[in-house]
């Protein structure tokens, strides 16, 4: 019976998918093909290390002395991404913003946002425009173009999201997967966060409190009403209204 083939653990294949990301984005290979050519190797030498989650070391060298980029900056990035900048044809920083470290890592980069408050700038408004209330420090891997950071004042969706939480929302994500979170503009309300769920030809929003009420809204309307999905939230364990 022929061997399996052992898989990468959830761990090592997102260190290679990261080390993999930020060559790409130095070198501007954008297909495997482009990646085989700067790297002077065969394809199916990438197809070796994807299924082994390995970068050879020669590959680390090779790219610096084709674009003086820095082996440990690849590898886990660990500043500075230049070993000779004489060589980079990407500015560092520019390949900072582009390629972040993950969250949590010690060399992972931050970023300040605004935080807004739910009422918006006008509560009687059709739709929901920004207010600035303050701003926080966020990693850079949850930060996004359209990013909206809003602050919840209500206890609705506790206690999954507690009243203070700083939920993060995308905005260029705008379907509607059932029992997904998003947030929703309504006149007079301002954003609402709600679990939202299709029926028929509406859409049910429901709060985590069952002591608030489902909110029906016709299908046609929800395109318009919807500021984006909730893709993060950051807020105290056992934080208390």
């Amino acid at each position: 019976m022929a061997k399996l083939k052992k898989k990468c653990d959830e761990r090592l294949e997102r260190w290679f998918e990261e080390a993999m990301e930020r060559i790409k984005k130095a070198t501007g290979a954008r297909t495997q093909v482009q990646l085989a050519e700067v790297l002077e190797v065969r394809q199916s030498s990438i197809s070796d290390a994807k299924r082994r989650c390995s970068v050879p070391s020669d590959w680390f060298l090779k790219l610096y002395r084709s674009h003086g980029l820095n082996p440990n900056w690849l590898s886990d990035g660990q500043e500075p991404v230049y070993l000779n900048a004489s060589r980079g044809g990407v500015p560092a920083e520019n390949l900072l913003r582009e390629t972040p470290a993950a969250y949590g890592r010690a060399n992972a980069r931050s970023r300040v946002v605004q935080v807004n408050s739910m009422a918006g700038a006008d509560g009687a408004a059709a739709s929901w425009t920004p207010q600035p209330v303050e701003d926080l420090c966020i990693p850079e891997s949850f930060h996004r173009p359209e990013l909206v950071v809003v602050r919840v004042d209500t206890a609705a969706m506790e206690p999954l999201i507690q009243r203070g939480a700083f939920v993060g929302v995308d905005a260029a994500q705008r379907q509607h997967p059932d029992g997904d979170l998003c947030a929703v503009h309504f006149p007079h309300q301002g954003l609402l966060v709600r679990r939202v769920f299709c029926q028929g030809d509406s859409f049910v929003l429901r709060a985590e409190d069952k002591s608030h009420a489902d909110i029906s809204v016709p299908a046609a309307e929800m395109a318009a009403r919807t500021l984006g999905r909730v893709i993060w939230v950051i807020q105290s364990l056992g934080q208390q209204g």
